[in-house]
């Protein structure tokens, strides 16, 4: 027999996850039909979700025995949510999805074909289009995808997502990259491996809406940069030689228009352009550096990517004393 762990990370999604759980099921089931060989588990993980999310974990967990949860002390982030479900998934091949709907369940059929036979370590889904994102948008979105690709020796296909079906073997290539500041999209592609890129066209929420505001994914986006480049330090050094060669210009200039031709050197503009300017590249260099820095000391600290405050077993244990007590 062979386990597929189903891994969904949640953050506020209690409408949505009963039509999940209907539609994963149907999917699932048809696949045992097929796959005689084939068992699965569920592990949702709660990223302190705000709304009733616990609540239907719970009712899902009591009702489906192969329904796991993970509920965290507090929102970590969707990355943390997906180290904890790869780290405690137990199948032989583990699904990451979202919750939403916006990864079809009707595609592990097909993913599961080309991961059995060995051809792939993982098959995953590639957008080909946007829609429903507004235009500022996906062009922020395209224009990340080509700098990083530019700036990184790590490729991150464009339209990639985290919805993947992965062997075991690829899981462990993934969580062996244990760093606190963790960008999937990236870690997914520099571990390597055979992958099956499925297009299809960009699917919309089922119900609830998306916690990523265009500020949160700006944010993430200088994850990925910094995490997979070291090009802005570069830039800054550039930038340091750039206002050097402009300052030495400049003196030059200054002294053979005394020398000359006799003109006076203005003072107080001239003064006043040069600390700015040189101010400006300084703060703007130092602010790159202390990018790095901060990521750097965040690593050091070596704190966990997660707390758990409750899975099924904590659950199913406070129900049982519960009972005892009446």
């Amino acid at each position: 027999m062979k386990l597929v762990s189903v891994v969904v990370p949640c953050y506020n999604e209690e409408e949505v996850l009963p039509l999940f759980y209907a539609e994963i099921i149907k999917v699932t089931d048809e696949m045992k039909k097929n796959h005689s060989e084939l068992e699965f588990e569920f592990l949702f993980i709660d990223d302190g979700s705000k709304d009733k999310t616990l609540l239907e974990f719970h009712k899902l967990a009591e009702k489906d025995s192969r329904v796991r949860y993970i509920s965290f002390s507090r929102n970590f982030g969707k990355e943390s949510g997906i180290y904890a479900g790869l780290e405690n998934s137990k199948g032989d091949y583990v699904v990451v999805m979202d919750a939403d709907l916006q990864h079809p369940p009707s595609f592990l059929p097909k993913m599961y074909e080309y991961v059995k036979n060995g051809e792939y370590d993982c098959a995953t889904t590639r957008r080909v289009s946007r829609k429903g994102e507004s235009k500022i948008r996906s062009w922020f979105a395209r224009k990340f995808y080509k700098i990083m690709n530019k700036i990184s020796d790590t490729e991150i296909v464009d339209g990639a997502q985290d919805f993947r079906f992965m062997t075991r073997q690829m899981v462990d290539a993934v969580l062996s990259m244990s760093e606190y500041n963790r960008f999937s999209k990236g870690i997914f592609s520099w571990v390597g491996f055979k992958v099956k890129y499925i297009e299809y066209e960009n699917v919309e929420r089922a119900a609830g809406t998306t916690a990523w505001s265009f500020w949160g994914l700006f944010k993430y986006s200088l994850e990925g940069i910094m995490a997979f480049s070291t090009a802005p330090l570069v830039i800054s050094s550039l930038l340091g030689l750039v206002s050097c060669i402009i300052a030495f210009i400049m003196i030059v200039a200054i002294i053979i228009k005394k020398l000359a031709f006799g003109d006076p050197v203005q003072g107080f503009p001239t003064i006043m352009c040069a600390i700015f300017f040189i101010g400006g590249l300084q703060l703007f260099c130092t602010g790159i550096l202390g990018q790095y820095l901060s990521k750097t000391y965040l690593e050091t600290k070596n704190r966990p990517k997660y707390i758990m405050r409750e899975n099924e077993k904590i659950y199913r244990e406070r129900l049982e004393k519960q009972k005892n007590k009446d």
